[in-house]
């Protein structure tokens, strides 16, 4: 098979030309080739040559006039950015090679190698094409383990044995779930099977890797696919383990609960129809994380989760902690998400006042977009009846939050009253009085009961003080 490369890029047509240049064997190789075929766009492109990859990447940059040649030594690769069209590509460059593996480490042993030696190294079928830069055989694809036709059979599978390939490098495991999530795979039965059989090599992967690869499969078109895979190969409970005990339905004279995991799975496949948003995704799938810890069976009720959007904001931070996932204010918005997640749909059952809403506003501040979204996803019944008065509530909440939104400017509000105007007035020091009357100035108007203005605001901190049996230090306050 033969691709007219020139026809897809320019940047292939100085690739040849540096190729001719230092007259070693080129080749485009992995993601862009297997993109290429799936029609898919791509702003990375590597290079593989039979020699020495940094020095090709000097010739390919004079050529294309770029004085920008990231080297790194450690690794034996180079990269030049250059443009193309409207859009800035990386190229990057290494040499052919071949690679053993120490058991304790994923790091490979690298030694140079043939093409050949290069394409038994890759990890999936559909990443080991190649396709030649140099005139002689230009655009030819070099395809040894049949990747196209994996391609076409929509297949993910080892180019050599998946036990090994899994073993040597076991992160391979996660890269092939997140394939089969972004691409809609199937993982071939024995490279599925092998890493069943190699969950345990996990361990010796950096927690940073293996949230990078859940982050990519979290903005799959559906994620669910990759977790139920994660789930079936046994990867998850050594990744998530707290997501494995929403799985299972509990059975009490004759009453029982949803499956929490599969519900969580498809709110989180809604949420990614609607956005991209990593963090919400992420609020999607721990919203319910702390349900099997709260749940009971009450005689004359049923199951009932009470304050699993509480626990389950606290236990954000600890998975984000041990997943060495941002703890700032991404993680922030994912506990704030959490923590919210079931006050639309209360307000839509129970009554949507100004004072409720006020509140909701305040809480949920620039998010409530975002929360709003999440809470609409996890509306996930299959009575249709059901569904259809919901959303017409959460549409009711949507209206009002506007109309308040329009008329007090909520989403960035803060009470106009500070805990330094609480001390000076009342000449006191930080103290649990301070806070007292800080939250019931705010409380009072959130509530309605006191307009939000500085004065009016003043004044009913006065009264609350004066409640707590203090007396402000300037007297003329005091007799105003």
């Amino acid at each position: 098979m033969i691709i007219d490369l020139f026809d897809i890029n320019d940047i292939f047509r100085y690739l040849n030309q540096a190729a001719e240049a230092m007259g070693v064997e080129t080749y485009v190789v992995g993601g862009y080739v297997r993109d290429i075929f799936l029609e898919r766009d791509s702003k990375d492109i590597d290079v593989v040559c039979v020699g020495n990859g940094i020095e090709l990447a000097g010739t390919f940059a004079k050529i294309v006039g770029s004085n920008e040649v990231n080297i790194f030594k450690n690794f034996g690769t180079a990269m030049v950015r250059c443009i193309s069209g409207d859009e800035i590509i990386e190229v990057e460059f290494v040499g052919a090679r071949k690679e053993s593996y120490n058991r304790n480490s994923r790091k490979p042993i690298v030694a140079p190698g043939t093409l050949n030696d290069d394409q038994n190294r890759r990890d999936f079928t559909i990443n080991s094409m190649a396709i030649s830069l140099n005139t002689s055989s230009l655009g030819e694809l070099i395809d040894p383990f049949f990747g196209i036709i994996d391609l076409h059979n929509k297949i993910i599978k080892t180019p050599l044995d998946p036990n090994i390939t899994y073993s040597d490098d076991p992160l391979r495991m996660m890269r092939a779930i997140r394939f089969a999530s972004q691409l809609d795979f199937t993982i071939e039965e024995n490279s599925f099977n092998a890493i069943k059989a190699n969950v345990d090599r996990l361990e010796i992967i950096s927690k940073e890797r293996i949230a990078e690869e859940l982050n990519k499969i979290l903005l799959s078109p559906k994620p669910s696919i990759g977790f139920v895979l994660l789930e079936q190969s046994g990867l998850l409970m050594k990744i998530l383990p707290e997501f494995i005990k929403l799985k299972g339905i509990e059975v009490v004279n004759g009453q029982a609960h949803k499956d929490v995991f599969y519900h969580t799975l498809q709110v989180l496949d809604n949420v990614a129809q609607k956005t991209n948003n990593l963090w919400l995704l992420w609020a999607a799938l721990l919203h319910d994380i702390a349900k099997p810890d709260t749940k009971k069976y009450i005689e004359g009720i049923g199951w009932t989760f009470h304050g699993h959007e509480v626990v389950g904001s606290k236990k954000v931070a600890k998975i984000f902690a041990r997943l060495k996932l941002p703890q700032n204010d991404k993680m922030r918005f994912v506990q704030k998400m959490v923590y919210l997640h079931l006050r639309p749909q209360f307000l839509s059952e129970e009554g949507v006042t100004d004072s409720a809403i006020r509140r909701l506003l305040f809480e949920a501040g620039e998010d409530i977009d975002e929360l709003m979204l999440l809470c609409e996803a996890d509306i996930t019944s299959s009575n249709k009846h059901k569904v259809k008065k919901y959303l017409e509530n959460f549409q009711l909440v949507r209206q009002r939050l506007v109309e308040i939104e329009e008329k007090d400017f909520l989403r960035t509000w803060q009470p106009p009253i500070t805990g330094e105007h609480v001390m000076e007035t009342f000449d006191i020091k930080p103290s649990r009085e301070v806070g007292v009357i800080k939250n019931a100035v705010k409380d009072a108007i959130l509530d309605g009961d006191c307009e939000n203005t500085f004065d009016a605001a003043f004044e009913f901190m006065l009264e609350k003080g004066k409640s707590l049996g203090l007396k402000p230090k300037n007297k003329n306050i005091n007799s105003k």
